[in-house]
């Protein structure tokens, strides 16, 4: 994922910002409701991205990759939309309790840009309810060209989008959160409709970091910068996600990307025992392999 990437994060201050205002009213509303869920997870399953850390010999890379993590998240759903068989191929290589969170195909947001979609969205969620009880969450990735001055088509998406499908938004151009009034009626809008704001961090976009929850579900894409700040970087979102926990937070979904694939295995895996620690949850930490010997070592920090 290139998205945001930089030549020397050495000199970005990552500090997360403070939460938005509204942020802990929205937790707080669902402080009574079921337990919490954590979901932890990398972009894609590919061999050639995540190179070591398939073992020698793996024969199916999705069917490897899902004992191991407890979801993923979908990028090449976003190249086309998959045909059903394809979905139920899919959700038969994945045991009891996987979930998949498949990005909303790009012809609908990017070439159509939201307008005149109908058909193609139908087609669409017609094929991930296939994934049936593994789907967790779709979400739509707009282009970072896409400002509010196309809000009626956002309005319009997200208004006639299927409410039996949970839906994740993300917009990459800060007209959306810096601008006052415009955000007021964005997050209007997804609180009505109980829509996740995904939350990206990346090294080269500071400015998307909103911090503005609009459910009780926290969508966040980490983007690493292949740097040893990655790791401290991790630190201060469990120590985020603890509070947000506390006040109310129901679902974490969070997806680990780097601008080299090959280490986001041992970002997870580093993540996932700290959260683990943190929050007192049971996410199995997933195998790294070492390099230098060829064996497969489970991390432990």
């Amino acid at each position: 994922m290139k998205f945001g990437s930089v030549e020397h994060p050495e000199k970005i201050d990552f500090t997360l910002p403070p939460d938005h205002c509204s942020t802990i009213k929205v937790l707080d509303t669902s402080k009574n409701e079921p337990p919490f869920s954590v979901f932890v997870g990398c972009a894609k399953w590919n061999r050639q991205d995540l190179k070591g850390f398939y073992p020698k010999g793996t024969k199916d890379e999705l069917t490897y990759y899902s004992s191991q993590f407890n979801c993923i998240e979908m990028n090449a759903t976003f190249y086309k939309i998959p045909s059903v068989t394809q979905v139920i191929t899919w959700r038969n290589k994945t045991p009891e309790g996987f979930k998949f969170f498949p990005k909303i195909t790009g012809t609908i947001s990017h070439r159509k840009r939201l307008n005149d979609v109908y058909n193609l969205v139908e087609e669409y969620c017609m094929s991930v309810s296939n994934f049936k009880e593994k789907l967790g969450m779709v979400f739509l990735q707009m282009h970072d060209n896409f400002k509010y001055n196309n809000f009626d088509r956002l309005t319009s998406f997200v208004k006639a989008f299927p409410k039996e499908i949970p839906l994740a938004v993300e917009l990459r151009n800060s007209e959306w959160f810096n601008e006052e009034s415009v955000a007021k009626e964005l997050y209007g809008l997804l609180e009505k409709n109980k829509v996740a704001n995904v939350i990206t961090d990346t090294a080269g976009r500071r400015d998307l970091l909103h911090m503005r929850l609009t459910t009780p579900t926290a969508f966040i894409r980490y983007v690493g910068s292949n740097h040893i700040s990655d790791y401290s970087r991790l630190d201060d979102w469990i120590d985020r996600i603890v509070e947000w926990e506390k006040n109310g937070l129901k679902n974490l979904y969070f997806f680990v990307h780097q601008n080299i694939e090959v280490e986001s295995p041992l970002l997870s895996a580093y993540f996932i025992n700290k959260l683990n620690t943190a929050l007192g949850v049971n996410l199995k930490t997933p195998k790294t392999l070492s390099e230098n010997n060829n064996s497969f070592l489970k991390i432990n920090f």
